[in-house]
């Protein structure tokens, strides 16, 4: 069986995506996550709204909220492999490069390598001109535990 036989199927994906997007925290935070034709994931904030500033007192995006849009994109990176198994961020290392601005702003993960319970992934965050701001590389401990769901880790 190829690597492409094994992975999940859009359909997945996207009920997993629609589980999770409905979960407190997301909702809280005005995060939206997708996984676009399988193949990575993307938190985007459509909505850049007046809790999500910070940056010194200007009007860029909080490094908090950065550091957690990060932290969404690479911790569901494992479920471009299984999206049933348990999944946690263990490291995050971010570089933020220039103050984040816009209206909307996304980050996109993707795997980088995979092994059998470890994954590493790096994303980027790009402001609403598509210009890259930040940048985050990532590991992931992957359970062999299912979700208490059974399709996503939403909870809440």
């Amino acid at each position: 069986m190829s690597e492409a036989d094994t992975r999940p199927t859009q359909e997945q994906l996207d009920r997993y995506a629609e589980q999770f997007n409905q979960s407190q925290t997301m909702r809280l935070l005005g995060l939206r996550l997708s996984f676009p034709q399988g193949e990575k994931v993307v938190i985007t904030l459509p909505e850049v709204r007046p809790e999500h500033l910070g940056g010194l007192g200007t009007h860029a995006i909080n490094g908090g909220i950065i550091s957690a849009m990060f932290d969404y994109a690479i911790g569901c990176t494992p479920a471009l492999v299984d999206p049933t198994r348990r999944c946690a961020t263990v490291q995050l290392s971010v570089s933020f490069e220039r103050p984040l601005r816009g209206t909307t702003i996304r980050a996109e993960a993707t795997l980088d390598s995979v092994g059998t319970s470890t994954l590493f992934a790096s994303a980027r965050m790009y402001d609403d001109k598509g210009q890259v701001c930040a940048r985050c590389q990532g590991v992931v401990k992957i359970s062999q535990m299912k979700w208490a769901s059974g399709e996503s880790p939403a909870v809440n």
